[in-house]
């Protein structure tokens, strides 16, 4: 079972390229980066961390960084623009709900829309405060169910339904589900709502058509439905984005909340 669910995730994962979806994210990653209080030479961890977005602002600011992720293109990429940008950032692939990583080896953990994916949420956490040393932190971004993000996400899981027993990602954004995963493996717990600006250089349409290409769960939606169900898909995402689009003027730029999770690991 363990296998089936890290090949569901790896394949899921490493569809598209996720990397185009993630420079939209920059922007809302440095504002998330610049609220923790990093010192020079503190160890970081960026969980599912993508093409690295919080471990490349952590390596800059003088950490020592590793970024993990399930998606092996993902991690390639991360590789290489460490390596443009001049930074030593050490970049391992590997499952987030059982990370090859020693215990306690971080001062940090932070995931920006990573860690909330993984489909059995009590596993991600266990791992998160395993490999986080007491008395460091645990910081989370997460997409909350009222969001922009949850929006979406009821429009595609109304076409393809998701598979029984699954837990939704967007739990992660329910303030009393997050106290309820947490409240035994941390002695302090803030939680803040703020939102993420997503802008894309696209009108609402071809931002639909952006998403249906490069990110894997839109594609794999997509992928299910016939040619009738993917028009209708496409029309309600539009619709969706449309409705929300703060700058009509050719481009798309929609307000994203997200819960903002920080937490300090419990001893022992």
């Amino acid at each position: 079972m363990d296998q089936n669910y890290r090949a569901r995730c790896k394949v899921l994962w490493e569809s598209g390229d996720f990397g185009l979806i993630a420079r939209y994210n920059e922007p809302s990653a440095a504002e998330f980066m610049q609220r923790l209080p990093l010192q020079f030479g503190e160890r970081v961890l960026d969980l599912a961390c993508g093409t690295g977005n919080l471990a490349v602002l952590a390596a800059q600011a003088g950490c020592v960084t590793t970024g993990l992720d399930i998606a092996s293109n993902l991690i390639a990429q991360a590789r290489a623009r460490a390596k443009n940008a001049g930074l030593t950032i050490e970049f391992v692939e590997g499952d987030a709900e059982a990370m090859p990583l020693p215990a306690a080896a971080f001062d940090y953990v932070v995931s920006m829309y990573g860690m909330m994916f993984c489909p059995r949420p009590d596993r991600a956490a266990q791992e998160c405060c395993r490999v986080c040393r007491p008395g460091g932190t645990i910081a989370l971004a997460n997409w909350t169910p009222e969001g922009f993000i949850g929006e979406t996400l009821r429009v595609v899981t109304r076409a393809v339904p998701p598979a029984p027993c699954s837990i939704s990602p967007m739990l992660w954004g329910d303030e009393a589900t997050v106290r309820a995963r947490l409240e035994m493996l941390v002695t302090s717990l803030r939680l803040t709502r703020r939102v993420a600006r997503l802008h894309y250089p696209y009108p609402p349409a071809q931002t639909v058509d952006f998403f249906r290409q490069f990110y894997g769960p839109t594609l794999r939606a997509f992928a299910l439905l016939d040619v009738k169900g993917q028009a209708r898909l496409h029309d309600e995402l539009e619709s969706l984005f449309t409705r929300h689009n703060r700058c009509p003027s050719g481009t798309t730029e929609v307000e994203a909340e997200y819960l903002e999770v920080v937490a300090t690991r419990a001893d022992g």
